[in-house]
């Protein structure tokens, strides 16, 4: 064999999959060079690495990739896509399942590096990039869960900036998928995982199977399928999470956390007096001398407890067909197509309807309900200036959503040699459909006024009485749909170029060019009235109004050079330099700010950037590998940032009212609440329009193998961003309107009237910067019990900061950030791994997240009461100082190798049951209570076994 140089075998052996210089497609198969004669040196397989777009012999490289093989996500036991990214230490930032749960999630799951966020990760598949999710015009990444797990070969993720070859959204890295191909056994695996403890129970089951040998047939055909299935776990089957009133202790001092609503079952009433003072009271608890179900007493008023009825893990199904075809038309040219067709629904459910109405002190509803109290209650009547109530529409049951995603990845071309020049030329086309169903818990307002009107229905009796009387104004429709579609056309090539002093120099080179579209089709209910529908007057009772359609594209074109010079037998060095242009977008549906139709327009800037990296490889010694990188990196506004349509919903947060007379937006002023948000892309141009985010990336890292079998790396980074787009915080808006003022609007609101409304607007408004250090050891020896291994990777976090004119820097570094989110300071990972025989092997796997200051909180916020030594609660007050404890959890797992071609594998997550830690956070993630759902598993111990058969 040719003799490699590079690390020793055996370091080459613990780092497979390695590192590789620059960035590019990960090879579609294994080309082979020219087989010499029987007596003649055979040469090795050269083939692109993520990270490169040269192929070359595979070693350790200059920047750093973590390879995942099929076994190393076997070992895993993770059930999705999602689940085995997201666990990994080098992810922070990204979008969870538990998201969707009344939060920002619709559906999605992402993934994010080192905390920059889910659109600096760009997702690949087969080296290619996919159509991002398609949500409301929202700005998300691709959707991991439209990737089946059980099609994955393995998972390469680059940890350093990548634009310098990939153009924008890779200023993070990027995580590359690459699916199973060149197979003709059959494969059929099915897993099952059951909690300790009652619900979230899951399953999924694949078969592939393949035709042809590429090599001896000159053709290769795989065809796989998977179906998966996640049961819900709702938040009374986890005590930590079944209510939003929950204890806890502080210096000493006890306090609980009170997440409670005055909209209520049976509704509440609050009388209004002439001097501006209110009381509340339910008629129930006067009457009953109790509250009902899902409520909680606080004096004479039953609130209802919303975070008992949320679930903690959604419903969901996946099924996932997946085709890979190879054609060899001789030595040199084989020609390939991909395609993957999925399908992933996902059905959260969270509180049912909360809605205040007025109660006429006239009404038989007053008669019956109020005035027999107010003698006990001492109201004097002639004081009473009005009424309301504070209903909760339990009977029409939780609001929820099926959110479907119906994504399509093809891709078809030609990978060959040709004098000289490893090419491949390809079409990509990927879309993605996503839709919004209404389930239940959605209610026509028109409907069930004429339903209140009538006086079929009592907002005052037993929840789940009237299920029948207002089922007529259930919603079951589908609210919204979408489609993101992106096609690519592009050539890569590489070759030897030239004699360099260590070895032969090689270039890479390549162009694409990329259309990009999106639409967004809300349903009539869900735009409201509006210009094109002027006489609707219905609305969405529990859901957002005011959205309005949209259509547009843009064109962007990309070219770039990478070259790697051998500078000594121990140093090589690489350039690599990029050029991108962006059109500005096309929008087909343009509106004024009441929702009138404009036609089309050109919106936004066209935009162009030129990008490099340079790195270097160098090997003093057999057992030392020192690297490191310098580049830049850029981030294109995308079309949602530019073309989005208003929409409206409502703040995060609860907030006190900003502003006091004189000033005339006082007059929407509603106490402490959230207010409402309007959403708007920035259409404009020139110097008030957007600018692409630009980037500077660092690496520093070494490989140590000190003695045998004992591999030590580290690498430091660090990323810069300037102009970065955002939108200015709600928090430091409302804390601060007087800098803010022109975010700040008195908006109709078509259910609450005259509001105050903030205006949420993308601009080059930050800078960011980000540094840390991954770390990757590993350890094997063979000993009298067998082989034994072990492997540390995690994360340490030296700095997450954005800085915002007028407002300073800000961090969520080890704390819960103005952001609403949290960046810890430490996630590691430590795998034992125990090869008894040829038969069975163990694995137990530590994970670890470090602990971090919990969201704080004033008095205001009406959040946090002091507990009194009799249990009663006292006043709200201040919360400043909760820490959130770290969090560990121990999998363990055993595989056994019954027969040939048949493998059983068992294993048990979270080994010692371990609870997720309390916080307090009541914002920035999904509707939970009692914990935060992004960074913790609720599901507790979990047993599941898994089968595996070839033939």
């Amino acid at each position: 064999m040719m003799k490699e140089r590079g690390l020793p075998r055996s370091l080459r052996l613990m780092f497979s999959g390695g590192v590789a210089v620059g960035l590019g497609l990960l090879a579609h198969s294994v080309q082979a060079q020219e087989t010499k004669t029987d007596d003649s040196p055979q040469q090795m397989q050269r083939v692109e690495i993520t990270g490169s777009s040269i192929k070359r012999i595979t070693k350790e490289g200059a920047l750093p990739v973590q390879t995942l093989t099929k076994e190393d996500i076997a070992k895993t036991g993770a059930q999705s896509v999602a689940d085995l990214v997201q666990a990994l230490p080098a992810m922070q930032g990204f979008v969870p399942s538990s998201n969707s749960v009344n939060g920002s999630g619709a559906g999605v799951e992402t993934a994010s590096i080192h905390s920059l966020g889910s659109g600096y990760t760009l997702v690949l598949l087969n080296g290619r990039r996919m159509a991002k999710s398609a949500i409301n015009n929202n700005d998300y990444a691709v959707n991991l869960a439209s990737i089946p797990l059980a099609a994955v070969e393995r998972v390469e993720i680059l940890t350093d900036g990548a634009s310098a070859l990939y153009g924008s959204d890779a200023i993070a890295g990027v995580v590359n998928f690459i699916l199973k191909k060149n197979s003709t056994s059959t494969d059929v695996t099915a897993t099952y995982n059951a909690p300790t403890k009652a619900g979230g129970k899951s399953f999924n089951v694949g078969i592939s199977k393949g035709f042809g040998d590429l090599d001896k047939d000159g053709y290769n055909v795989l065809l796989a399928y998977s179906h998966d299935e996640q049961k819900n776990l709702v938040a009374g089957q986890r005590g930590f999470a079944s209510s939003g009133v929950v204890p806890f202790s502080v210096g000493g001092q006890n306090y609980s956390l009170y997440q409670l609503s005055s909209n209520t079952s049976p509704a509440g009433v609050t009388l209004h007096h002439n001097d501006g003072s209110t009381t509340q009271f339910s008629p129930d608890f006067l009457k009953n001398g109790a509250c009902g179900p899902n409520t909680f007493r606080s004096n004479n008023y039953c609130k209802f407890d919303y975070a008992s009825t949320v679930e903690l893990i959604p419903e969901s199904t996946r099924d996932s067909f997946t085709a890979s075809g190879n054609l060899k038309l001789n030595s040199d040219t084989t020609l390939f197509s991909d395609i993957v067709v999925s399908k992933f629904s996902i059905k959260p459910q969270y509180a049912p309807v909360a809605q205040p109405i007025g109660l006429s002190m006239s009404s038989p509803l007053y008669a019956k309900y109020v005035t027999p109290y107010l003698a006990r209650l001492g109201e004097d009547p002639a004081n009473i200036k009005s009424a309301s109530l504070g209903l909760r529409l339990f009977d029409t049951g939780g609001r929820k959503d099926e959110y479907r995603t119906d994504a399509l990845h093809m891709a078809f071309g030609v990978d060959g040699n040709f004098k000289g020049w490893d090419y491949n030329a390809s079409y990509t086309h990927s879309q993605n459909r996503w839709y919004d169903n209404a389930l239940g818990g959605y209610a026509s307002n028109n409907t069930f006024n004429a339903i209140q009107a009538s006086g079929a229905f009592d907002p005052f009796l037993p929840a789940g009485s009237q299920v029948a009387v207002l089922a007529p104004a259930v919603l079951h429709q589908t609210l919204d749909q979408s489609t993101s579609k992106l096609d690519i056309l592009n050539l890569h090539g590489s070759r030897e170029v030239f004699k360099a002093p260590g070895g032969t120099a090689q270039l890479g080179l390549g162009i694409e060019a990329t259309r990009e579209s999106h639409t967004d089709s809300p349903s009539d209910i869900l735009q409201g009235q509006n210009g094109m529908q002027p006489n609707f007057t219905d609305n969405i009772l529990g859901g957002g109004f005011g959205a309005l359609p949209s259509s547009s594209k843009r064109n962007n074109y990309g070219s770039f050079a990478e070259l790697l010079v051998p500078m000594a037998k121990n140093l090589d060095i690489t350039g690599a330099l990029r050029y991108d242009s962006y059109e500005a977008a096309k929008n087909d549906m343009v509106f004024d700010q009441v929702g009138n139709p404009l036609g089309s327009a050109t919106q936004g800037n066209s935009a162009s950037k030129a990008t490099y990296k340079v790195s270097a490889r160098w090997q003093p010694v057999e057992t030392l590998l020192l690297r490191a990188s310098y580049g830049t990196g850029f981030k294109a506004p995308t079309l949602a940032q530019i073309t989005s349509p208003t929409i409206l919903g409502s703040t995060a947060n609860s907030h006190p009212c900003p502003f006091s007379a004189p000033d005339p937006r006082a007059a929407g002023c509603q106490g402490t609440t959230q207010y409402d948000l309007l959403q708007v892309g920035n259409p404009n141009t020139g110097s008030a329009g957007l600018k692409p985010e630009t980037s500077k990336q660092s690496t520093v890292g070494f490989r140590l193998e000190p003695v045998r079998n004992v591999s030590i790396g580290f690498d430091w980074w660090q990323v810069k961003i300037k102009d970065q787009i955002s939108q200015v915080q709600e928090n430091l808006a409302f804390n601060d309107p007087v800098t803010y003022s022109k975010l700040f609007t008195l908006f109709n609101d078509p259910f609450n009237g005259p509001t105050v409304a903030f205006t949420s607007v993308p601009v080059n408004l930050a800078s960011a910067k980000y540094s840390g250090i991954d770390w990757d050891h590993s350890f094997k020896t063979k000993s009298p019990i067998g082989d034994m291994s072990l492997q540390w990777t995690g994360t340490y976090m030296l700095k997450a900061e954005q800085t915002f004119p007028g407002s300073g820097t800000q961090s969520s570094l080890g704390k819960y950030g103005a952001d609403q989110n949290v960046v810890f300071r430490v996630i590691s990972r430590l795998a034992a791994s125990l090869k008894v025989s040829d038969m069975f092997t163990h694995s137990l796997i530590a994970n670890y997240r470090s602990g971090y200051h919990d969201q704080t909180f004033t008095a205001d916020d009406a959040t946090v009461r002091i507990v009194n030594p009799n249990g009663s609660f006292g006043p709200y007050v201040a919360m400043p100082n909760h820490n959130v404890a770290s969090y560990t959890t121990f999998d363990w797992q055993v595989k056994a190798q019954v027969q040939k071609g048949l493998v059983i594998t068992a294993g048990i997550k979270n080994l010692f049951a371990r609870t997720p830690p309390l916080s307090l956070v009541v914002a920035g993630g999904g509707n939970q209570v009692g914990y935060d759902a992004r960074y913790t598993d609720p599901l507790g111990r979990q047993f599941y076994l898994t089968g595996a058969y070839k033939f």
